[in-house]
């Protein structure tokens, strides 16, 4: 037996793992055979030959590794296309073919290899397998056989492949299918696999699939829906339709997250060496200020967490959908791939849907693309050459968590759970670690300083005791108490005090934060990129101005008001409105003293509501915008208005209704009935509806009215008449001159003049960011009315059968048309702008902030708004820039950084284009804050130094992914937060310089006696004592110092700057100091009276020093309030905590100083009258020096 045939058995005999070895070989080489011309395609496919004849054929081996088996699918597809031949003679070649076969008999033996098929789309296959090809006459029989086998497997397996023709060209599916009908009976069908997930549709859009193939794919129907009995195994498949919530953390993690930081882990150092020296007063005092900061960081988080939790939906989402041929209402995440959800206007989509049924439906989809115009959607299928396409083209689907606006329709549910558009978004936030804020960073480093000057402190003790010939073990105890007074023990617990101050005061202005360090971070940004709609605007469309055909202008008051009683329609005159246009032509608003203006004329004039007298043209604009319109505007149960539907068609109900003529008023006092409608659609751009009149008052009871509104340019090319200029007169009527019954109102016809001028007023609109729309009329008789409603029924049943194999072709009847009409005016609608962010913009600026507003709207209308509330300054062309999100995909990151200037405005952006513009402000340097609500806006949000989401309209996932959540959705909460965020810092600051300074006086003290070889001043407990009693009282004070009235006047600081700058640095150096010479001069003084025995000699000194050395922190503390001015202008009673916790550090010290039994334990004795009169001067002094500091610091200030 030769030695390769030996081989040969003994691998027979092998397992499992040798088997996909040989194939992983074989992986290998499918892909690397073009490449390497040592390889043969048909050597490569001879040896997957023979593990598939000898090893796996018969069920032998029916599982195998997946990924293997994905990449073998991989491989085999790649290989199995290739052809040869001429044009006309093409055919595959003999190693394709082998593939092929390859293919089709691993689909039958192995279940992960028909799950790796399972996952793939029907372009795939259908590029690969080139059934048509081997199905011709001239192919291989065998070839023709697998193909047929394959056909089989893939049809009756998997349901996504369940309809052949899909996978063949068009004209080539008549040989294919005589080939089927021919081998149907000859070959042996492979048996159904023994397990049934891969029967399932895997998750996906399927947006370039027919209703009927889908329905059928799903085994389901548009009336039956899917059988209850189904629902627990596709739940067990597919999973809940929710999104697994983040964990939240246990009380044990978050007392756990206190310990971790790098201060509070030195602290615990500390506490094991004081433990290991015996030293338990020392170790009590240091383990008292960690639990003191582990128990005020765990209630701030803790207290954060409740906060966001009541902001969060308390109720259970439902859904409307149709099982076992009944609708029923079920909790949203029962849902299933397959079922039939039932879409009505108002509601919140599911899950990811295909729709397979439209009325008219319309969805907003901002939170995902963030455009703010609702969607037309549609049943008919998409073809695309990619399978990625853009949200906003799937016209198709529709995603969970977005609104229906309009309309109705029934879904398809498709995808759930992690596999939505949603979930995708959630699973990317949640993936992400979020780093350390700049204030952590920066105290992490200051930590890291100390730990290294306490080395060597210690080292440097030890080397000064070898000198002087002491005994070392009492040299390292020195040293280790050096170290001890480097680290400042209260630098943690005040910080986080500090910060949990500033959360409350955030609180109280609407902000609530949900981390700590957060609060100084958002001081520290420079700039605040801010979502557009509902953050800097109102969040809502309201009416804004109207003109008419007679060339009349209103102003409406209060836009974004939904309720009725609140605000007007204003009338501007023609002499107001040439004002307005000189001024805003001029540098300056006066006028000159020459023009002789009417006074009365240039005031706008209110309309009265419901007037019995109202302007003809105002009147007929706002019935067409209160009646060619499905929206409303009601209050709900607690009392507030809500508008429903459309927020465009809302606009139009509130400018109606702010008139006093609501549909209301049509319907009920004018005898208006609807009896036909003409939905909007993308391609018409326009709505029209048609209304029967049957007042018997009016003279014009016969005629009935067609109204239309929609794009300017459309509507105008609809039009033939316009109405005419006309007197307000009693003895007209407005409804009969409209109609053509009233003598002496004839239309006028329209002309090029007038074109040009309906244009004009559209584009000065537009340029304003208003929304424009038309307004348009026609009168109709009554037979013509009846003729329409009879014959049009397509007007109003719109695509909700609609197919790719039998597209709606409707033949619309002429008399309903949208043509003759007569145009009315424009309506011009906005989001207006917040009244207080005009104000908040100017703030940032003037604080050194840049504001970027991001949306997903037009340009134009971005433009002007950030021009309205003051982003954009039209007297700095140089500083202005829009972008639009399209530009942005051209550019790289580095590209995006160089622009220059940096765009303020950034227009039609993608999810996408948004973490580019945070990721290209961060490499600039910048500290950057996000603000957003929608889905689309949480990965921007997570990667921002400071992401703050909006705790009204935000949604849950972007709430997760944000520091900070604005309870009323307003920028200025914003800018408010900065300056609190700012006011933290500030007072972060000013305290660590009066712990560094006290402490640094300690060491200097402490160093200065080891140097010349003198008893040291302090023991350990003293020092101890001293850090708590004067440090922390003090500087818990000046964590709750008042704001600085420079603070929101200065440029922000550097996020890559220290915490102490140069000036700090220096002004703790020279208190240091200070603090430290005066009471060593003390100490010498006392320690050099010759008539004190020397041990009580000592004990008396360290007690005056001590006393010296906490009296002079106490009153530093003072003098810390501000790092710049003087104390004379600032005052002394300027922070009333300041006086209560000196007050009792003071009477602590005394305690410690002359109570017996407490002074012994902390090796004091009482201090004599003399002693005082020392400690008095020694204050004034310092004062003088601080002074002179602060007025240095001032002038190098003021230098640079």
């Amino acid at each position: 037996m030769s030695r390769d045939l030996t081989l040969e058995l003994q691998s027979i005999r092998d397992g499992k793992a040798s088997i996909e070895h040989q194939i992983d070989i074989h992986v290998n080489d499918l892909f690397g055979v073009k490449e390497n011309q040592q390889l043969s395609l048909e050597d490569v496919l001879a040896g997957l030959r023979y593990v598939m004849d000898y090893r796996l054929k018969g069920g032998r081996l029916p599982n195998l590794e997946l990924d293997l088996m994905k990449r073998l699918c991989e491989g085999l597809l790649l290989n199995m296309s290739y052809s040869e031949g001429g044009l006309l003679k093409r055919k595959m070649t003999t190693e394709a073919n082998e593939a092929f076969i390859l293919f089709g008999e691993f689909l039958e033996e192995v279940e992960e290899f028909r799950t790796a098929v399972g996952e793939k789309n029907i372009s795939d296959l259908y590029n690969a397998l080139k059934l048509h090809r081997r199905c011709r006459k001239d192919a291989d029989p065998e070839v023709k056989q697998a193909a047929v086998a394959i056909i089989y497997m893939l049809t009756e397996w998997f349901p996504q492949f369940s309809d052949w023709h899909e996978l063949v060209k068009e004209e080539e599916q008549s040989d294919v299918d005589k080939v089927i009908k021919e081998l149907t009976d000859t070959i042996k069908k492979p048996k159904m696999p023994p397990l049934q997930g891969v029967a399932l549709p895997p998750p996906s859009l399927y947006f370039d699939r027919d209703v009927t193939r889908l329905l059928k794919m799903f085994r389901t129907s548009l009336t039956d829906g899917l059988s209850s009995t189904l629902i627990e195994g596709l739940l067990n498949h597919y999973g809940p339709n929710k999104l697994p919530e983040p964990p939240k953390p246990s009380i044990f993690m978050m007392i756990l997250n206190q310990l971790k930081d790098f201060m509070v882990l030195i602290l615990l150092a500390a506490t094991v060496v004081s433990a290991a020296k015996k030293d338990f007063k020392g170790m009590s005092v240091l383990l008292f200020v960690i639990v003191l900061n582990t128990i005020i960081g765990f209630i701030q988080e803790y207290k954060a967490n409740k906060a966001l939790e009541a902001l969060q939906k308390l109720t259970v989402p439902k859904a409307q959908v149709i099982r076992d041929g009944e609708q029923t209402i079920v909790d949203s995440f029962q849902l299933v791939p397959g079922d039939i959800v039932v879409l009505d206007e108002g509601d919140a989509v599911p899950a990811d849907v295909r729709i397979v049924e439209s009325s008219h439906l319309q969805v907003i989809e901002s939170i995902l693309t963030g455009e703010s115009l609702p969607v037309h959607k549609t049943v008919k299928k998409i073809w695309t050459s990619t399978r990625n396409l853009p949200l906003g083209d799937c016209k198709g689907n529709a995603f969970m968590s977005t609104v229906v606006a309009k309309g109705r329709g029934k879904g398809l549910v498709v995808r759930t759970g992690y596999d939505t558009e949603v979930g995708k978004i959630s699973a990317a936030i949640t993936s992400v670690p979020k780093t350390k804020t700049p204030i952590q960073r920066k105290l992490n480093r200051l930590g890291q300083w100390l730990v290294v000057i306490a080395i060597l402190l210690c080292i440097l003790i030890v080397v000064i005791g070898i000198v002087y010939k002491h005994n070392v073990g009492d040299m390292i105890t020195i040293g280790i108490t050096l170290a001890v007074s480097v680290i400042p023990e209260g630098l943690v617990a005040v910080t986080t005090v500090t910060m949990a101050i500033g959360v409350r005061r955030m609180a109280k202005r609407s902000a609530i934060v949900r981390t700590l360090p957060a609060v100084e971070t958002l001081g520290s940004v420079t700039v605040i990129c801010s979502d557009k709609t509902g953050t800097l605007t109102e969040g809502k469309m309201g009416p804004s101005e109207m003109w008419t055909a007679d060339d009349s202008l209103y102003s409406f008051t209060e836009p974004a008001s939904l309720d009725p009683n609140v605000g007007g329609i204003l009338f501007l005159s023609k002499e107001y409105r040439n004002i307005i246009l000189k001024k805003s032509r001029t540098s300056s608003n006066s006028l000159a003293l020459s023009e002789k203006i009417d006074q009365k004329a240039l005031k706008p004039q209110k309309i009265p509501k419901s007037s019995s007298n109202p302007p003809v043209h105002m009147m007929t604009a706002l019935m067409i915008s209160s009646l060619c319109n499905n929206s409303s505007v009601t209050k709900d149960d607690d009392g507030e208005w809500k508008g429903i539907g459309d927020p465009t068609e809302v606009a139009l109900v509130l400018a109606a209704q702010k008139g006093g003529f609501a549909k209301n008023y049509w319907e009920r006092e004018r005898g208006f009935t609807k009896v036909h409608e003409k939905p909007f659609d993308s391609e018409r751009k326009l709505m029209s509806v048609v209304y029967k009149i049957t007042n018997p008052n009016i003279s014009a009871e016969h005629l009935n009215l067609v109204m239309a509104k929609g794009a300017p340019e459309a509507l105008l090319r609809k039009c033939t008449h316009h109405l005419p200029s006309v007197e307000t007169s009693s003895t007209i009527d407005p409804l009969n001159a409209i109609l053509g019954q009233q003598e002496g109102f004839q239309l006028k016809e329209l002309n090029d003049d007038f074109i040009d001028h309906v244009s004009e007023q559209s584009s000065r609109m537009a340029s304003q960011g208003l929304r424009v729309l038309g307004l348009a009329f026609k009168s109709v008789s009554m037979s013509d009315c009846f003729s329409i409603t009879t014959s049009s029924e397509d007007a109003i049943v719109g695509d909700s059968n609609e197919s790719e194999e039998n597209p709606a072709s409707p033949t619309v009847n002429p008399l309903f048309a949208e043509d003759n009409l007569t145009f009315v005016g424009l309506i011009g609608l906005i989001d207006p702008p917040k009244k207080s962010v005009a104000e908040s913009v100017r703030k940032c600026k003037k604080a050194g902030i840049k504001v970027v507003m991001i949306t997903g709207d037009h340009v134009a209308t971005a433009t002007a708004i950030a021009t309205d509330i003051g982003i954009i300054v039209p007297d700095e062309p140089n500083m202005n820039r829009a972008i639009r999100g399209a530009e942005l995909d051209l550019l790289s990151d580095e590209a995006i950084a160089e622009l220059d200037p940096f765009p303020n405005v950034f227009a039609r952006v993608s999810p996408d284009n948004k973490l580019k513009i945070v990721k290209a402000l961060q490499n600039m340097g910048n500290s950057v804050a996000m603000t957003g609500d929608g889905v689309n806006d949480a990965p921007a949000i997570k990667a921002a130094d400071v992401g703050v989401a909006m705790g009204i309209s935000g949604t849950e996932i972007t709430k997760q992914a944000a520091d900070i959540i604005l309870a009323n959705d307003d920028f200025s909460t914003i800018v408010a937060a900065v300056e609190e965020g700012r006011q933290v810092f500030d007072n972060i600051l000013k305290f660590i310089v009066y712990l560094l300074s006290c402490n640094g006086a300690e060491i200097i003290l402490m160093l200065l006696c080891a140097a010349i070889n003198i008893e040291l001043p302090f023991t350990t407990i003293m020092i101890l004592w001293a850090n708590i009693i004067a440090d922390v009282p003090p500087a818990i004070s000046l964590g709750v110092e008042p704001a600085e009235k420079d603070i929101m006047q200065r440029k922000p600081r550097s996020p890559s700057a220290p915490v102490l700058s140069k000036i700090a640095t220096t002004i703790l150096f020279m208190q240091s100091f200070t603090m430290a010479l005066l009471p060593f001069g003390v100490y010498m003084l006392a320690m050099n009276q010759q008539h004190i025995e020397p041990e009580k000699k000592v004990e008396d000194a360290r007690s005056l020093a001590f006393t010296t050395l906490i009296s002079m922190q106490l009153f530093q503390g003072f003098l810390s309030r501000t790092l710049n001015e003087s104390l004379i202008k600032t005052g002394i009673f300027g922070n009333k905590w300041m006086f209560g916790s000196v007050f009792g550090s003071i009477l602590l010290m005394l305690i410690g100083v002359y109570v017996p039994g407490i002074n012994k334990w902390l090796q004091l004795t009482p201090v004599p009258p003399f002693g005082w009169v020392k400690i008095v001067i020694c204050c004034i002094i310092q004062l003088v020096v601080s002074e002179i500091g602060k007025a240095l610091g001032r002038r190098y200030r003021d230098s640079q």
